[in-house]
This record gives C-alpha cells, sequence and structure tokens, in this order.
C-alpha cells in the first residue's frame, strides 16, 4: 500500500500563505483522487480539497478562492497553496485518498494567529 506523508506546516499571521507536501511513497498516480483533510481540535476531521489523477480539482465551501490544490506524478506528491490564511484554517493537515482509505499519517500542524 502506498504511504503518503505531509510537511509543510508552521506558523503564520492570518493573511499569510503556507504550502503543504503530500510525498507518497510509491507511486502516486496510482491513487485516483488524493484529498487533503484537517482536524481542528475538538473537531471531526473535514475535507478541504481533492484532485484526481487528470487534474480535476474539489474545494471545500470554506476554502474556495484561497487554496490551491496540484499534484506533480513525476514527483509522487500532492500540494496545497494556502493563501489568505484565517485563524479558523488552525489545524493538522493530513492528507489520504478521497475515502480516507488509506492508513493516516501524522499530518503536519498548521496555526494562524490573529
Amino acid at each position: 500500500q502506498v504511504q503518503l506523508v505531509e510537511s509543510g506546516g508552521g506558523l503564520v499571521q492570518a493573511g499569510g500563505s503556507l504550502r503543504l507536501s503530500c510525498a507518497a511513497s510509491g507511486s502516486i498516480s496510482s491513487i485516483n483522487v488524493v484529498a487533503w483533510y484537517r482536524q481542528a481540535p475538538g473537531k471531526e476531521r473535514e475535507y478541504v480539497a481533492g484532485i484526481a489523477v487528470g487534474g480535476r480539482t474539489v474545494y471545500a465551501d470554506s476554502v474556495k478562492g484561497r487554496f490551491t490544490i496540484a499534484r506533480d506524478n513525476a514527483k509522487d506528491t500532492v500540494y496545497l497553496q494556502m493563501n489568505m490564511l484565517k485563524p479558523e484554517d488552525t489545524a493538522v493537515y493530513f492528507c489520504n485518498d478521497r475515502w480516507g482509505h488509506l492508513n493516516w499519517g501524522q499530518g503536519t500542524q498548521v496555526t494562524v494567529s490573529s
């Protein structure tokens, strides 16, 4: 089974930007839809964005116009560019396939200060 590892989180002020990476241990092309999820303290994990192998993207309403998901199949990596960050974007961010069928990784912490 392909393993996914998240990186790129950090502390940023509101209005700032971060780029997260989701690197696969094998061919990321084997995963039809790669998705980003996030979990804030005390809340359920929620879907953020997904990208199909052909490039079609879907975003949660809360991040539309601010976040961009992209995949580089040659580098076996999916990225999440996050702009205009808000304090409510603070969460641990995870990547998985669209249905969460792969093992969940440790995620990467994103903290947005006001």
